[in-house]
């Protein structure tokens, strides 16, 4: 803290760059803690390759938060665990959330209008649309740099030389959305696999697209052959994140592997004819209206024109129109493990915490949860407290420790939330004692880890008084 004129304490503000989600996170945390926050976003002053809006929090890949399941999925002990802390993300994804099997998918730009109006709305909250060019100013003394994937080119640069090792990189691709009146529901159809239901949805949330032996040899093919985006010499040594990999690039390891992935058949029943898909593309719905639909797993390097020609060989989608087609973009992130220390913050200069996906994260929810812990311990190093990070237990401990030292720093990649980032469990048991074998071993196993994460978190809310208090 800091005196003004009239010798009266006065609170550092915190500055936060980047408004994407866990920007807008780690904001909504710090500001409804009583911090001023300053939350710098440079479009639509300054745009990217990928975005398509200046809003806060677009969402650019997927609409899909994963699964909702939080007593078996470690994605859907996220959602809750972020919940119970007072999450802005999961209080805007639940409020826009649209059918998606047992997923929680969400309206984008219902999603994006909740989170800029939340803080929109907060008084200690202001929003500056520029570019913060270059390493934040000295006078700066509380900064969270949650820029996310598409960091612009000067901010990298200043982090590449301040931390003395280039920054790694990876493409992130982006796959296709369709209008759903283009869909012929003569060859396609409605259904979630095995007819599950998810948050807001009916077990009918998904469009299917069935693909014979002939067709689908056909359009591996295709794939392969088709002409392709060419990367500038300074990107052709970019790996590609092994959970988002270009569909051509899938094909390209073997004939079945599409089979086996985003076109697996299983759990699904055509009811146009009686023989079983060899392969199946699922769309799933893409904002609150249903008059979107984006491509399951297709995200691509392919050129546009190839794309529909492509594409549209697909049973149901001979006549689809797109209202965006698939890209690819450059995605940067930080050595963390060898970097940041256990509140997020740059061991060579501490005044500067980073959030989101640039610290090696991967996935919306995983990139919020980390600008929800930025926005703790941010808030409570201003206020002169030192804030616990959460249990290991819990998927965002869990997360938090694999950044900050659980992860190999030579051999560190992007990582989603999964339940081998957690703690070892003893065996799951039977009430009577018995040890549970079988099929029912690994959903015990799972929901195991959930019940310890929720325990072990609602001791450490019970830590955090910021947590209760009203925005």
């Amino acid at each position: 803290m800091s005196r003004n004129i009239f010798g009266c304490e006065q609170v550092q503000p915190l500055h936060i760059i980047g408004g994407g989600l866990a920007g807008c996170e780690a904001a909504w945390q710090a500001a409804r803690a009583g911090i001023p926050v300053i939350l710098h976003e440079m479009r639509p002053h300054k745009g990217t390759e990928a975005h398509e809006t200046g809003r806060l929090a677009e969402m650019v890949c997927s609409n899909s938060f994963r699964s909702d399941d939080h007593q078996t999925s470690a994605v859907g002990l996220l959602h809750e665990e972020m919940r119970r802390a007072g999450s802005l993300v999961m209080q805007a994804a639940d409020a826009n959330k649209v059918p998606a099997g047992s997923a929680l998918a969400v309206d984008r730009e219902g999603f994006s209008h909740s989170i800029e109006a939340a803080l929109a709305a907060l008084p200690n909250v202001t929003i500056e649309r520029n570019e913060v060019a270059g390493l934040p100013p000295a006078e700066w003394r509380h900064v969270i740099i949650a820029t996310g994937p598409l960091t612009s080119a000067p901010l990298a640069q200043a982090i590449s030389e301040l931390t003395g090792a280039e920054s790694l990189a990876f493409f992130d691709a982006i796959a296709p959305i369709v209008y759903a009146d283009s869909i012929d529901l003569s060859q396609a159809w409605y259904q979630s696999r095995y007819d599950k239901p998810g948050p807001g949805g009916t077990g009918k949330d998904y469009i299917n697209c069935p693909l014979d032996v002939g067709q689908y040899t056909a359009f591996i093919d295709a794939l392969i052959t088709g002409e392709k985006t060419q990367f500038k010499e300074w990107e052709r040594d970019t790996p590609y994140f092994e959970g988002c990999l270009p569909i051509e690039v899938m094909a390209e390891r073997g004939p079945q592997t599409l089979r086996y992935g985003p076109m697996k058949p299983v759990g699904l029943t055509n009811p146009h004819r009686p023989e079983k898909p060899h392969a199946v593309v699922q769309l799933r719905q893409d904002n609150a209206l249903g008059t979107l639909y984006n491509i399951v797993g297709f995200q691509t390097k392919l050129k546009h024109a190839e794309q529909t020609r492509i594409f549209r060989s697909i049973p149901g989608l001979q006549n689809a129109r797109f209202a965006r087609l698939g890209g690819i973009h450059r995605n940067t992130f930080i050595n963390s493990p060898r970097l940041l220390d256990n509140r997020l913050r740059l061991k060579t200069m501490p005044r500067l915490r980073f959030a989101g996906q640039i610290t090696g994260v991967e996935g919306y929810v995983e990139s919020a949860a980390m600008g929800l812990l930025a926005g703790l311990f941010a808030a409570a190093e201003i206020q002169g407290r030192d804030m616990p990070p959460p249990p290991a237990n819990t998927a965002m401990g869990a997360l938090l420790q694999h950044l900050t030292g659980g992860a190999a720093a030579d051999s560190f990649q992007p990582m989603n939330v999964n339940f081998g980032l957690f703690p070892p469990i003893d065996a799951p048991v039977t009430t009577d004692g018995k040890r549970v074998r079988g099929k029912a071993k690994a959903p015990a196993r799972k929901g195991s880890f959930c019940s310890r994460a929720l325990q072990d978190q609602q001791e450490w809310l019970a830590l955090l008084p910021i947590i209760s208090a009203a925005p």
